[in-house]
């Protein structure tokens, strides 16, 4: 039985921990209700771990996986409200699940992506990227919805298309990064073969050979975004400015992102902080959120 004192610690061991990564937090975090901090702040204390796993230090394949592995074991615990060990984490997770009734497959779900990076660098075609993106992003999502009541299908569906285009919008900031210091493509192999580029064209500093198929991801990328952004508007109070915000965020780096010439889209670009102010403001009126994610995913 966990104490409350328990309880207490292992929820601010996981706000730290959120806390001291800060800057992995997305742009409107402290616009989150004061209910939901400490509940996201343990999602983000799970993913954040399990990820480091997947992508830090020197571990073999086999620890990485084995590592993962116990936190699957520890989720299958408490889905049986069976879990008796000591870890904060998910001291804090199985008071979360219980208190907000939290699809606990999608923490599965995050863990598999994070599987998945230990073992796979390669996606043969855009459907997979997707796949992957099903499975390291959405959930993420879906869980801030649930955890504010029971979204409807539409927005689960909505979220989910800003989840996969965030994702998406991630990877092509960081073509050269994920390249060359994870050995990691998330560009479609049959469409680079069909376009005759080869993995080393995608660092290459002029980008201009690359640029129609990156550019044709950009639309795709777009494309999704304009499935989802109403989401935004459905919602209200400070989640439906936070979900504003994160998205408008979103939409905006890609803008910049097709704004580059052809010979510079591997320049990773930065939102100003001028840029960021104008997020936030945009995002606390749902008319003028709405109207400008319109003006930006023109093509």
């Amino acid at each position: 039985m966990i104490t409350k004192s328990e309880l207490d610690n292992a929820y601010r061991f996981c706000q730290q921990l959120a806390q001291s990564h800060y800057e992995n937090f997305p742009v409107a975090s402290l616009l989150l209700p004061k209910r939901l901090r400490k509940p996201v702040s343990v999602i983000y204390a799970f993913s954040r771990t399990a990820d480091d796993f997947a992508d830090e230090g020197s571990e073999s394949e086999s620890t990485r996986l084995e590592q993962l592995e116990q936190y699957s074991t520890a989720l299958k615990q408490i889905s049986a409200d069976n879990y008796q060990c000591n870890a904060p984490i998910f001291i804090a997770l199985q008071d979360v699940i219980q208190q907000h009734q939290l699809p606990i497959g999608l923490f599965e779900d995050l863990l598999s992506a994070f599987k998945q990076d230990v073992v796979k660098s390669r996606y043969a075609n855009f459907d997979e990227i997707l796949d992957y993106c099903r499975f390291s992003a959405n959930p993420v999502g879906r869980l801030l919805l649930y955890l504010n009541g029971s979204p409807s299908q539409q927005q689960l569906q909505q979220s989910d298309a800003i989840c996969s285009a965030l994702q998406l919008i991630n990877f092509y900031q960081d073509i050269v990064q994920d390249y060359t210091e994870q050995d990691r493509i998330y560009i479609p192999q049959n469409e680079l073969a069909a376009t005759g580029l080869k993995e080393s064209d995608l660092i290459q500093p002029d980008s201009e050979k690359i640029a129609p198929l990156i550019r044709s991801l950009y639309q795709r990328t777009a494309d999704m975004m304009q499935a989802g952004y109403p989401l935004g508007a459905s919602l209200t109070g400070r989640l439906g400015w936070e979900v504003r915000a994160m998205t408008l965020g979103g939409i905006q780096t890609l803008a910049l992102l097709r704004q580059q010439s052809d010979r510079s889209l591997l320049t990773r670009p930065r939102l100003k902080k001028t840029t960021l102010f104008g997020i936030m403001l945009r995002s606390a009126r749902k008319k003028q959120y709405m109207k400008r994610c319109q003006q930006l995913l023109l093509p």
